[in-house]
């Protein structure tokens, strides 16, 4: 995703303030040798849960957590094994019970894939969608800015 109409551009470095590195496995080829789209899934899973846990650390309550409601990948350039890719994490929108985040997959300086998730905030007891806390929601909103 470049950067149109006030999107946020996925495919800059500075673009995120959270990191995760993630090293490539021998078993994420697929039979054509590259890293499969499968793999990079796993490696945005891994950006959004460290993202996520670091929120919900910061604004902690036991009975609420979020859950992923849609994912949308974008493939722009193949990477092969071995090596490791690092996984920006940021939040690029949010709604009443929901949160969108958006990554960017880098292996070296190239941008390979781009990501955004829906998350939606989730009462834990009543199995249910529940509103954003108030706190979250301003800190959140603020990061949309940034």
């Amino acid at each position: 995703m470049s950067k149109h109409d006030g999107e946020i551009d996925l495919t800059a470095r500075e673009t995120f303030p959270r990191w995760t590195s993630v090293t490539i496995r021998y078993s994420d080829q697929d039979e054509m040798g590259h890293v499969n789209n499968v793999a990079l899934a796993a490696y945005i899973e891994a950006g959004r849960t460290m993202f996520l846990k670091d929120l919900m650390d910061r604004f902690p309550s036991p009975a609420v957590d979020f859950v992923l409601a849609r994912v949308a990948i974008d493939y722009h350039h193949e990477i092969f094994y071995p090596g490791t890719v690092e996984v920006g994490s940021r939040v690029v929108g949010a709604g009443t019970k929901s949160l969108v985040t958006g990554y960017g997959v880098f292996f070296q300086d190239r941008c390979i894939a781009t990501a955004q998730c829906v998350n939606v905030c989730f009462d834990m007891a009543a199995r249910a969608s529940t509103p954003l806390p108030d706190a979250m929601r301003h800190d959140i909103v603020t990061q949309i800015d940034h």
